[in-house]
């Protein structure tokens, strides 16, 4: 892989499928710059699971989210979903490769609805996914989910050579497996991860909900240059410290719960298709999804 000026690895996956700890444990490698943020949300159109803006990436600013030296990886795991990505990752850097993180769907899909709900970011984005079943029908939520589709959309630019698939359940079961063949997919060198370090993993536990102040400052912040903003933000961020997770800026959220076997009613037809999908496209076996 060409260590130039461009981008050359890109962490895709789903919300709640161990992207945000695989990320962080990519830190630790010497030979790895991850982005920072981790999620710049600048090429694909997605940007996070409710907003979506069309606007042609601006690469001149895009680069600047890469500080130091070694293989640059972009951590913006909602392009696997984004139907613009691939192509404008294609003509930037087509020799690109991938790492995707899946979960099992149907608890995937479920986790990542509670996170929405019990956040509120369905309705301060003028959606309300109370309703299970009407959640799913929004293309924000089911895409997600539909790895087949977006896979199939992913090799129609990229040999299949250049993406490696993580199940989540596996990722956690053997993370030294796991990180050793993302050593191998990047090409570089195999590495002695400290996984008890990693502590970010976004968990359901230790989710609260934004205040309407906490809201306003994140609008506020996103408009002061990063010049101003990192003297603070860094060393907070090395101490593991979120400011807009405080308890002074949050509270707790109200617990969203779903009908699980009713959930599956819902899902099932077109989670079956895509899997079926997504096993010709990458001939492994996911029976056990079923």
């Amino acid at each position: 892989m060409n260590l130039g000026t461009g981008v050359h690895a890109f962490l895709l996956g789903a919300p709640k499928c161990g992207t945000t700890w695989l990320s962080s444990v990519l830190e630790q490698h010497p030979e790895l710059c991850v982005s920072d943020p981790k999620e710049p949300n600048e090429i694909a159109t997605h940007k996070g699971t409710m907003l979506r803006d069309n606007r042609e990436p601006d690469l001149k600013k895009y680069m600047k989210y890469f500080k130091g030296p070694g293989l640059k990886i972009d951590c913006s795991v909602h392009a696997l979903a984004c139907p613009e990505a691939p192509m404008r990752i294609q003509k930037n850097w087509p020799d690109a490769k991938f790492i995707i993180c899946v979960r099992e769907p149907v608890a995937r899909t479920i986790s990542h609805w509670k996170m929405i709900r019990e956040t509120e970011e369905d309705i301060h984005s003028g959606a309300d996914w109370s309703d299970f079943e009407i959640a799913w029908r929004d293309y924000r939520l089911h895409k997600d989910s539909l790895y087949g589709e977006c896979l199939q959309n992913w090799v129609s630019k990229f040999p299949l050579s250049s993406f490696l698939i993580i199940d989540s359940k596996k990722m956690r079961k053997d993370p030294v497996k796991t990180m050793k063949a993302v050593c191998e997919h990047l090409n570089i060198t195999n590495f002695d991860f400290d996984f008890e370090a990693n502590s970010n993993s976004n968990k359901a536990e230790d989710r609260r909900k934004p205040t309407g102040f906490n809201r306003k400052l994140m609008n506020l912040s996103s408009k002061i240059p990063n010049f101003l903003k990192v003297p603070i933000v860094l060393p907070l961020k090395l101490l593991g410290i979120n400011i807009y997770n405080t308890k002074a800026l949050t509270s707790m959220p109200i617990i969203a719960e779903v009908d699980l076997e009713q959930a599956k009613e819902i899902m099932s037809e077109k989670l079956l298709r895509d899997i079926e999908l997504f096993e010709s496209l990458t001939g492994n076996s996911y029976e056990h999804w079923r």
